[in-house]
């Protein structure tokens, strides 16, 4: 019986009617001639809520249900949950399905109706966008169902709990991985230039012609043609490019619900699976108070895995950076010329100022790209008519702080860094044009 009246709830047409017939017995007070109708109404309504409640759990099966949940998630984009519903009851029914969503989403609203026809099974779909890095664990699967009548719901609770972990953005990999072998980059009046290799992989011998390194000369090829000749070596392809996530407090700033370390996280994990496929090495380390995560560039099958699972791994605390640290770390560990691309975030032209030392230091030996972030609700706020004194004031400080990031990207500029600044939900797509421009100008 406990169990029964716990699956059992009245629906929102039950009390209605209830009340439109206690209305009715009030009027009866004053109209005795309406007693009768009111007293066969309720008797009518017993007997529907009876009939109702007996076909609902005549069967005991009632409705299967299970829940089918993807091997992992991506963060930042929607994701596709799959319910499998199969009636068996011989009448049309009335679902109501309530899932217990992990408590990241804090959701106490959802709710899917359906129909079913009798002996009829359905696959519904619905789509979450999670926005944080970990385990999502589900709950149970609960389906409320009703007949034609409609006076009461029977919950059957489906027990289907299951934990999903979310990984950084592995669906953008297909998304962009067309760009890596187009060539748009035409159309902004970018050619490919062919650089003559200094690497042991033999090519050709070919005739002097000036402006060759003469330390190529091939003295016995010159000795038996009469003329000068140099040997010619196959340009270096696995170069490696390494992103460089600072995972300090700077990138603790939300938008859309996805913090910019977030984003940064997306952002690498596309772009190194690009590299893999342009012949270049991948690699990734973070730094705050220290370097960590690192994962050596290398073009090693396994390499897209390695970077997957340590993204994943990603923690932070949201402390200041050190960039000293970071300049020692990749003096001592990257000795090869390499391809960098710092995400990190700088809001003023003192805090730049901070660490420009640094970063020309870097910049001397690899070819250092600084990746920031546009204020997209600066911006937006900017756009805004204003009425009084108090909001031309706050558009004026908002403006200020936008011509600010221009200044930055002048500043690195001026010292020969090479930057990108761009709003957070374009930066997987501005990161991947900006290393195939490089590619394409043969800077590394």
């Amino acid at each position: 019986m406990k169990k029964f009246l716990q699956s059992l709830y009245f629906t929102k047409r039950f009390f209605i009617l209830l009340f439109g017939l206690a209305i009715g017995f009030v009027i009866a007070f004053f109209t005795p001639n309406l007693y009768g109708i009111a007293k066969l109404l309720f008797y009518i309504l017993v007997g529907a809520l009876v009939i109702d409640i007996f076909f609902l759990y005549r069967n005991r099966t009632g409705i299967e249900a299970e829940r089918l949940l993807p091997e992992k998630l991506s963060n930042g984009d929607d994701n596709d949950i799959r319910i499998s519903l199969r009636s068996r009851y011989q009448f049309k029914t009335r679902l109501k399905i309530i899932d217990e969503l992990p408590v990241q989403w804090q959701r106490r609203d959802f709710e899917i109706f359906q129909d079913l026809n009798p002996s009829q099974q359905v696959n519904l779909t619905y789509q979450v966008r999670p926005t944080e890095r970990g385990e999502y664990h589900f709950g149970n699967l609960n389906v409320f169902v009703s007949t034609l009548l409609g006076l009461v719901w029977r919950r059957q609770q489906h027990s289907a709990e299951g934990m999903v972990p979310n990984y950084p953005s592995f669906l953008q990999l297909k998304k962009y991985d067309f760009i890596a072998f187009s060539n748009r980059l035409k159309f902004f009046g970018l050619k490919k230039i062919r650089r003559i290799g200094h690497t042991m992989e033999f090519e050709q011998i070919k005739e002097y012609v000036a402006g060759d390194d003469v330390r190529n000369i091939n003295w016995k090829a010159t000795a038996k043609k009469n003329d000068l000749m140099v040997n010619q070596f196959q340009d270096e392809k696995s170069q490696p490019v390494y992103s460089v996530i600072d995972k300090g407090r700077v990138m603790k700033m939300p938008f859309n619900y996805l913090s910019l370390l977030d984003y940064a996280i997306n952002a690498t994990l596309v772009i190194s699976n690009i590299a893999l496929k342009k012949q270049d090495k991948a690699g990734m380390f973070t730094f705050s108070r220290k370097v960590e995560d690192r994962v050596i560039a290398q073009r090693k099958s396994a390499q897209m895995n390695l970077i997957l699972e340590t993204l994943y791994n990603v923690t932070t605390d949201f402390s200041e950076s050190d960039f000293s640290r970071l300049y020692v770390d990749i003096k001592r560990h990257v000795k090869q010329r390499s391809l960098l691309l710092l995400y990190t975030n700088f809001e003023t032209l003192d805090a730049l100022h901070r660490q420009l030392s640094y970063l020309q230091a870097i910049n001397k030996n690899h070819l250092l790209v600084v990746v920031f972030f546009e204020n997209t609700e600066l911006i937006e706020f900017s756009r805004q008519q204003v009425d009084n004194t108090q909001q031309i004031f706050e558009k004026t400080i908002a403006e200020k702080f936008i011509y600010e990031k221009k200044l930055i990207v002048n500043e690195l500029h001026k010292y020969g860094i090479q930057s990108i600044l761009t709003a957070p939900e374009n930066l997987t797509v501005n990161t991947i044009n900006k290393y195939l421009e490089i590619k394409a100008r043969g800077l590394i």
